[in-house]
């Protein structure tokens, strides 16, 4: 690791040392290109460097008082706190389910106040399969109780709403979680002990949890997640300084299980949708994470993170190629915050705090203060000199080893080389992804599920017709992106 690492510093220098002598000292015109990144590159790093601070203060410091204070008044509690999972199964395979379920049932054994389990199945192999399970863990049904809900393939909101509805049944109160799990994420056995004392704050709604992914093959894939869920962590530790988190996962989350049990939440999760000046109605399909975290944030409801308890999915790669599989994986995800994104910017900082609320205007933000660095390269060397590009490169190489250094040590952990150029490649690719289905808001499908369009019946021709504006003003934002660049890299 010691040598590729060497070696990546040797091509940076190498590529400095590729740029004409007395370059550096004019920049023979391109000035207003280098002005335009510093700049950007200034704010963006001192916002990096914000989060970080946070991230840090939060671990380190109130994260451990917070966690010790809440147990501390849990223990004298005598208050039952019944633990209910949600457990959503589509098209997961065997090896993963077993394990998953075995996790499931392990933590719904560990609830000191006995616990419930609705799973949603569509196939009845899968039901076969956790009845068996079940029966073979030798679980006490007076202290875990099992329901299996057998579904029609309509979504996956479909079945979440389904199953908040038999849930609800049992009229869960105040003091009780309700844990949402994806049928492919392996639940800590401490999940209750860890997340009932967060609860004991009437303010807090939901939490959510560190995340880790099991991928067995190795290649950009799995050091791709890998980054992601080490970013997610830093980010995540930043927010909850905040006490409001800017998304609560769908892999795992728990929320207070009257909340979540409640027929508008209910509503939001099965028929959440967007009114659009220009698309209409725009009905969501994916996103129910994004749907559960705004039904919150809407209400006052506080949402935290538990940086030390960690759930682990399984992931597979949707495509062969590592290109493909991001782009298919960052769609559904970026289109998911895109669509939520505006009507919580829309709120205002009043009620969610100013720091939460201009991190939410950030995503919005930067998909496009992201791509002037680029953009401005590749019109200073058509327009002036080819000479930036080896400097550019150069400087995208250090700065990204040194983001990837700061999350490597917030995480505890080294990297290994490909993560500065995933990391560039996430940054511009997902930027230019966000821009793409900011004007596509009704294009959605799931990873597994061949669902997707836009919003309900319409005739083809309309849909072309959308199709075409969605091109035209995706076009237009870019030429006035370009323009305004092209206007600040002739200033001296």
């Amino acid at each position: 690791m010691a040598l590729t690492h060497l070696a990546y510093f040797s091509v940076a220098l190498l590529l400095v040392c590729a740029v004409p002598r007395g370059f550096l000292g004019d920049l023979q015109g391109a000035q207003g290109t280098v002005l335009v990144i510093g700049t950007l590159g200034l704010w963006r790093y001192s916002w990096a460097a914000l989060n970080f601070t946070r991230a840090l203060y939060f671990k380190l410091r109130v994260y451990p008082r917070w966690r010790k204070a809440r147990d501390i008044r849990f223990a004298g509690s005598t208050a039952r706190h019944h633990c209910y999972f949600m457990v959503t199964s589509y098209m997961v395979d065997q090896d993963t389910t077993l394990p998953v379920y075995r996790s499931i049932f392990r933590a719904a054994m560990a609830a000191r106040d006995g616990a419930t389990i609705v799973a949603s199945v569509v196939d009845g192999m899968d039901e076969r399969l956790i009845r068996d399970i079940y029966r073979n863990m030798k679980i006490d049904p007076n202290h875990v109780a099992l329901e299996i809900d057998r579904i029609k393939a309509n979504g996956k909101r479909d079945a979440m709403s389904q199953a908040l509805r038999i849930l609800a049944s049992f009229s869960p109160n105040h003091n009780d979680i309700l844990v949402f799990v994806d049928g492919d994420t392996l639940v800590p056995e401490d999940v209750w002990a860890r997340s009932a004392p967060v609860f004991m704050d009437g303010k807090t709604g939901a939490l959510t949890t560190d995340e880790a992914a099991i991928i067995d093959t190795e290649g950009l894939f799995k050091d791709w997640f890998k980054l992601r869920f080490n970013q997610r962590q830093v980010m995540m530790c930043s927010m909850g300084l905040s006490n409001r988190v800017l998304t609560l996962t769908g892999r795992m989350s728990v929320f207070r299980a009257d909340l979540a049990t409640d027929p508008s939440f209910v509503r939001a999760v099965g028929q959440d949708f967007l009114d659009h000046w220009r698309l209409g109605r725009v009905n969501f399909l994916t996103g129910d994470d994004k749907s559960t975290w705004y039904w919150l944030l809407s209400r006052g409801y506080e949402t935290a993170y538990l940086p030390d308890v960690q759930s682990r999915s399984y992931e597979t790669q949707p495509s062969d190629s590592f290109f493909d599989s991001s782009k298919t994986l960052m769609v559904r995800w970026f289109g998911n915050m895109m669509r939520t994104n505006g009507r919580a910017i829309r709120r205002g900082p009043r009620d969610m705090g100013f720091f939460t609320w201009w991190s939410i205007l950030d995503q919005r933000v930067s998909c496009w203060t992201t791509l002037v660095g680029p953009i401005s390269v590749a019109i200073a060397a058509v327009l002036v000199t080819p000479s930036v590009i080896p400097l550019y490169i150069s400087w995208v190489m250090l700065t990204r080893y040194m983001f990837c250094t700061y999350i490597a040590v917030f995480n505890r952990e080294w990297f290994p080389v490909t993560h500065p150029f995933i990391l560039y490649f996430g940054q511009v690719s997902g930027a230019i992804i966000k821009t793409f289905v900011l004007f596509r808001l009704d294009r959605q499908k799931w990873t597994r599920q061949g669902s997707s369009g836009g919003s309900g019946k319409v005739m083809a021709f309309y849909d072309r017709l959308k199709m075409a504006e969605s091109t035209a003003h995706h076009g237009l934002a870019y030429a006035w992106l370009t323009l305004a660049i092209l206007f600040l890299n002739t200033l001296e």
